[in-house]
Parts: structure tokens; C-alpha cells; sequence
């Protein structure tokens, strides 16, 4: 007797052809690439009179916040900034190539689209304190790269989920 379809196990890649694999794949490859690659350039560049000068990316501003002792903040950024990205790429290599009853690949893409509703925090946090920054008479702050390949990341991301997501409801 055949089980019921929501305790089947089967890929979603399974259920589409080798196209759609080949476009899940990349995507989340470059999604990798680009925050890896946003992870490690620099953020910004804050000059403050002609003395202190200093470029910060993701990873040394959470070091930089870790030795000043702002424990709490250098936490949420860690968690937010590096790990959440991660375990969100991760989640959709689990929901794409692994084999899932459908209520787990459902209630594991329900989640990944509640992380993803916070997957521009970051970015944003990093717009914020430019913008602050600049208002400061003797402080000096200019985007780098970095900012844009991070925010290239977290929407390809963003957009690998919706993709994957849209794939899901269609096969269900």
C-alpha cells in the first residue's frame, strides 16, 4: 500500500529536470562565492582627521567589536552577517539535493522565507552607520566594494530561495 504523498522521500530536483538543477546549483554556488567573497572585502573606509585611517569588512568589524568588548553587538553581527547566510544556503542545498517527506521541505522553506525577511539587516545596519558616520564634522566614511558584493549575495540569495520556493508549490 502506497505511503500518503507528505511522508514520500523524495529530492525536489528529483521532481524537475536537469536544467532547473543546473540553475539551483549555480545560483546557490554564487551566492556562496559572492558572500564568501563580501565577507572578506572591505565594508568601508573611515578616515578621521588626517591620523586614523582604517578599512573594516564584515569579519574584522565583528573582531573589532569583539576586542573593544561589545560582546553583544560583535554577536549579532557574527550571527546575522556570517552565520545566518550560511545556514540559509545550506537549507537550500538540504531542500534541493536531499531526500525530504514534503511537510519537512515545507516547513524548512517556511523558514528559510522568515530568515530571509532578515537577510537585508545587515546590509542595512551597514547603510545606517555610513550615513551616521558622514554627519560626524570630523569623521570621514566611504563605501568599498564590499558593501556591494555582500548585498550582491544576500539578494542572489534571496532570489535562489523565492526560485526554489516557487519550485516547491509547484511540485506539491
Amino acid at each position: 500500500m502506497p505511503r500518503p504523498p507528505s511522508t514520500h522521500r523524495r529530492a525536489l530536483r528529483q521532481l524537475y529536470s536537469a536544467a532547473h538543477t543546473v540553475v539551483v546549483a549555480l545560483t546557490i554556488l554564487l551566492s556562496t562565492g559572492l558572500l564568501v567573497t563580501g565577507l572578506s572585502l572591505p565594508l568601508l573606509h573611515a578616515q578621521q582627521m588626517i591620523f586614523w585611517k582604517s578599512e573594516y569588512s564584515v569579519w574584522t568589524g565583528v573582531v573589532a567589536l569583539w576586542h573593544a568588548n561589545e560582546l553583544a553587538l560583535a554577536a549579532i553581527l557574527f550571527f546575522f552577517s556570517i552565520i545566518f547566510p550560511f545556514v540559509k544556503l545550506v537549507g537550500l542545498v538540504i531542500i534541493w539535493f536531499w531526500k525530504l517527506p514534503e511537510t519537512k521541505r515545507t516547513t524548512l522553506l517556511h523558514w528559510l522565507g522568515l530568515l530571509g525577511k532578515w537577510s537585508m539587516l545587515d546590509v542595512f545596519i551597514v547603510a545606517i552607520l555610513i550615513v551616521l558616520v558622514k554627519l560626524g564634522p570630523m569623521a570621514k566614511v566611504e563605501p568599498r566594494v564590499g558593501v556591494y558584493v555582500f548585498t550582491a549575495a544576500i539578494l542572489a540569495s534571496m532570489l535562489t530561495t523565492m526560485y526554489v520556493d516557487r519550485l516547491a508549490k509547484q511540485a506539491g
